[in-house]
């Protein structure tokens, strides 16, 4: 399971994380990470954790207060790390090579939520454009689609 292996990653990298009540989602601080228990799947836990994670590792100070441009910039720096660390490219092929056909089936293969993929993708679109060539594969993300070239 994703969420377990994140977490398995944390304690391997020296990052506390605690799930405890609380309408804040997710948090980061010096090292620790709090995760809601409020959370019902572990699709979301593993995407909040995943930008917690993007957090320790790109984030400096208080960005609580996105009023600030310099935290909002802050806050999509963790975001676009925590797209790139779940959903890859590498990992929409191998989705498509076993048969995701759909943005529900490609999310539950990647096992985060609808809403992060989508966001994924768009990170990736304003990232590359509207494809992305490796290897054999051009992956389209609007709409999303996968080509395989046969030279």
């Amino acid at each position: 399971m994703l969420y377990e292996r994140l977490l398995k990653e944390c304690e391997t990298n020296n990052i506390k994380v605690y799930e405890a009540k609380s309408k804040i989602k997710g948090l980061y601080s010096d090292g620790i990470i709090m995760i809601s228990k409020n959370i019902n799947t572990f699709a979301e836990k593993a995407c909040i954790l995943a930008e917690e994670i993007g957090h320790h590792l790109t984030s400096a100070g208080d960005i609580l207060d996105q009023s600030k441009l310099e935290n909002r910039k802050q806050e999509k720096i963790a975001r676009n790390k925590a797209y790139e660390m779940l959903v890859t490219i590498e990992k929409v092929i191998e989705a498509y090579k076993i048969g995701c056909r759909n943005r529900f089936e490609l999310a539950e293969f990647l096992e985060v939520t609808e809403e992060f993929l989508e966001e994924a993708l768009q990170h990736y679109k304003e990232k590359y454009g509207l494809y992305y060539k490796i290897n054999n594969y051009i992956v389209y993300f609007e709409p999303l689609v996968v080509f395989e070239s046969f030279n």
